[in-house]
């Protein structure tokens, strides 16, 4: 099925809301019966019929269904946050006295579930270096019931080789779960490499306007029934229709934002190479990347998001760097319209990132002209 087709087409059905080009926003809590035996049924089948939003609403069903065919998925769930996603997919598959094996230093409230809240209950995690299969191997005891990956993650782009850990984890009948956020389901299909379950922050790329907070779960009917009928409904962390249907338009134009923010990237990458003030860049699909080959294999593309060290003789140039730029602004996350910096520097000892050098920066460019960008880059850069 082509792109296109999915995100402004498959789900919906506009000769059931007046033929109405977008789908209308079913902002309702509660949906009402004719006879008992209706109600009885419905309530006994939370998941395909609309009883309360909390399971089924129309226009996330809509949404979920464009989702599930971008992820090349049979099913897929969608809730109020990207952790919420997460720690759901990740708790529906332990019990205590499991063991998970997570990458190295991923987001950080992945780190928080996996070291603090989850030990609570019996559940240990090992953290391993990504780059080499062999290390997840090495780290399998007779409890693991969960491999966690995020390829790329979204600050140095690490990778692991999906095919090779997927294949590792379904000879151990472990379930294997990956953040897919950085590249979107345009630039990389997990599941296609074996991996059970994608996860994505959906307030990134997917949504694209900053202006909406929710997460994604994808993968087969069976493993998507398992998370909605008990922490799906248990938990209750849904989105909300109105943000969904906001969703269902920030897809439409998915494909042309993802292209664009990725070529003004590379030629704002292209810039800040020379610079004699840039000491190294990070991208999956940088040349000095040595893990570019595995990048070409299994994603189609990097996207407009791409971190550097700078040469920098104190914290104190670095912050007059960041307060000087004026197109790119500071803020947490990416994906929407604006382009962005996320400084190392600007982080406290309890950060994620905190253990990256305070002279590195997180880049997204978004719809903004890449030579707009190169000149505020250029005169922030000069007294650096």
């Amino acid at each position: 099925m082509e792109i296109s087709e999915i995100l402004n087409h498959i789900g919906e059905e506009p000769e059931n809301y007046f033929n109405a080009v977008a789908p209308p926003i079913m902002q309702t809590s509660n949906f009402y019966f004719d006879t008992v035996q209706e109600m009885r049924c419905a309530i006994q089948n939370e998941f395909d019929e609309s009883t309360y939003t909390r399971g089924k609403n129309p226009t996330v069903a809509i949404l979920r269904k464009k989702l599930a065919a971008l992820e090349g998925a049979e099913d897929a769930l969608v809730l109020a946050s990207g952790c919420a996603a997460i720690s759901s997919s990740i708790i529906a598959n332990v019990k205590s006295g499991d063991h998970i094996i997570c990458v190295q230093s991923p987001y950080g409230w992945t780190t928080s579930l996996l070291t603090k809240l989850l030990p609570r209950f019996g559940v240990e995690t090992t953290f391993v270096d990504g780059s080499k299969t062999e290390n997840f191997e090495s780290a399998i005891q007779k409890n693991t019931s969960v491999i966690y990956l995020e390829s790329p993650n979204s600050f140095t782009f690490e990778l692991q080789d999906l095919k090779a850990i997927a294949s590792l984890a379904k000879s151990k009948n472990i379930i294997t779960i990956i953040d897919n956020s950085y590249s979107t389901p345009l630039h990389q299909n997990p599941l296609k490499f074996g991996i059970d379950i994608v996860v994505h922050t959906a307030s990134k790329y997917l949504s694209g306007h900053s202006d909406v907070v929710a997460g994604v779960i994808c993968g087969s009917n069976q493993t998507i029934r398992k998370i909605f009928a008990s922490e799906f409904m248990t938990l209750g962390g849904i989105v909300s229709p109105f943000d969904a249907w906001l969703m269902i338009r920030g897809l439409r134009t998915l494909s042309i934002r993802l292209e664009r923010s990725t070529q003004s990237a590379m030629k704002v990458m292209d810039f800040l190479e020379n610079h004699p003030k840039v000491e190294k860049i990070f991208y999956p699909f940088h040349p000095s990347n040595p893990q570019i080959n595995l990048a070409k294999k299994q994603m189609n593309s990097g996207n407009g998001m791409f971190t550097v060290i700078f040469k920098c003789e104190s914290r104190e140039r670095m912050e007059a760097f960041c307060n000087t730029l004026k197109v790119f602004r500071m803020a947490v996350s990416w994906g929407g319209h604006e382009s962005l910096i996320a400084p190392v520097v600007s982080f406290t000892e309890e950060h994620e990132y905190s253990d990256l050098p305070w002279n590195m920066i997180r880049f997204y460019v978004g719809l903004d002209e890449p030579d707009l960008l190169n000149k505020d880059l250029e005169q922030a850069l000069s007294p650096l």
